[in-house]
């Protein structure tokens, strides 16, 4: 028998937006360690709200508004306008979010300013440190063994708006810059002032960022994220700072600390400063037409190879955040917002790897 095409909708319903949701839908995990890290930034959120206390209109809830900037990472979304049209109709958005069914979805320019305000606290680096609390009392860290490593974001900005600083326009090419010579020094987007024109192996030149990250070994968890301009030292110079945070971080000054890397951190001064540090360096060596800094001694210990083996976890996270994530070229401008979008991306990275370690681990014990 042919079913009727026909639709009545009811004037009133007494389910709730967590009805809709299946109970072993992966968000529901994810939501519950994003409340817990939330929930301890309360301190923070009010003091960012202390200068509005007298008045004026509510703004987004700043966790509300952390909660759908995971959503837009975690769905790839493209774009703010696309995040509030698809809350609208999305029962599962509006859930974890916590949005009523009759609540009112934000225009897109406000949702935009508020995130501002987020850059201006620190609230994302915040949320970044608080879910690896989470994965320290769980004991999913071992904060001792790292792993560093760089990759290249691509700048929302073209080659037609890399112009020279005196104002010359390059005598009008239009875009041909067949025999000019461009460079950092010379020239600057100015769609993009903090973007750098870089060119990494065989890739072309383009105006790109440089995003880098430490993992720890024991399950590859981000323990550390940031954005540099682009350029040949930023590497090991980003990774000197968050290897430094992370051995200040040990128990004790007498724990031993290693960080593995790839050939391009073997240089003198790097190793000579992970030594001043002590940090063992697990370095790959860099044996073309040249001697390694990294110690024979070194390269030949059991720890040596388990970290030139574990190292190669970071490369999950970059390629998470480029294919799923919104860091392959990222859409907005500005050192600023390409790092606390950077950060927030290798937080929403760890949540869905602790989601996983959660299920993964109680049949393992």
């Amino acid at each position: 028998m042919r079913g009727p095409d026909t639709f009545t909708e009811g004037l009133f319903t007494m389910r709730r937006l967590d009805d809709f949701v299946p109970a072993d839908h992966p968000l529901r995990r994810i939501r519950v360690m994003v409340n817990e890290a939330l929930s301890k930034m309360d301190e923070l959120f009010s003091r960012m709200y202390e200068a509005d206390i007298k008045g004026g209109r509510p703004s987004i809830a700043p966790e509300k508004l952390l909660r759908a900037m995971l959503l837009q990472i975690l769905f790839s979304i493209r774009s703010e306008r696309q995040l509030m049209e698809q809350t609208q109709y999305n029962m599962l958005f509006r859930w974890f979010i916590g949005l009523a069914m009759d609540d009112a979805v934000w225009v897109p320019t406000v949702f935009s300013k508020n995130r501002q305000r987020l850059i201006e606290h620190d609230a994302v680096v915040a949320f970044f440190n608080e879910v690896l609390e989470t994965a320290e009392n769980k004991d999913w860290l071992s904060g001792e063994h790292f792993s560093v490593d760089g990759t290249l974001i691509q700048a929302w900005a073209g080659h037609k708006s890399f112009v020279r600083k005196d104002g010359d326009d390059d005598g009008g090419s239009g875009g041909d810059f067949k025999g000019q010579r461009r460079s950092n020094e010379t020239h600057e987007s100015k769609s993009d002032p903090d973007s750098r024109l870089y060119r990494k192996g065989k890739t072309a030149s383009e105006l790109r960022y440089m995003g880098h990250t430490l993992t720890d070994n024991r399950h590859g968890l981000v323990v550390n994220a940031m954005v540099t301009q682009a350029d040949g030292f930023a590497e090991r110079e980003a990774a000197k700072a968050m290897i430094r945070d992370a051995r200040q971080a040990t128990a004790s000054p007498d724990t031993e600390v290693t960080l593995g890397a790839d050939k391009g951190y073997d240089a003198a001064e790097f190793i000579e400063a992970l030594h001043r540090m002590k940090v063992t360096p697990h370095v790959a060596q860099n044996k073309s037409g040249r001697r390694s800094a990294v110690a024979d001694e070194i390269a030949q210990s059991e720890g040596y190879a388990i970290s030139q083996r574990k190292r190669k976890l970071i490369e999950q996270g970059f390629g998470w955040a480029k294919f799923v994530g919104p860091i392959r070229q990222v859409m907005v401008r500005g050192i600023k917002k390409v790092d606390q979008l950077f950060v927030l991306t290798m937080a929403a990275y760890n949540l869905v790897r602790m989601r996983t370690l959660a299920q993964v681990r109680p049949l393992a014990s």
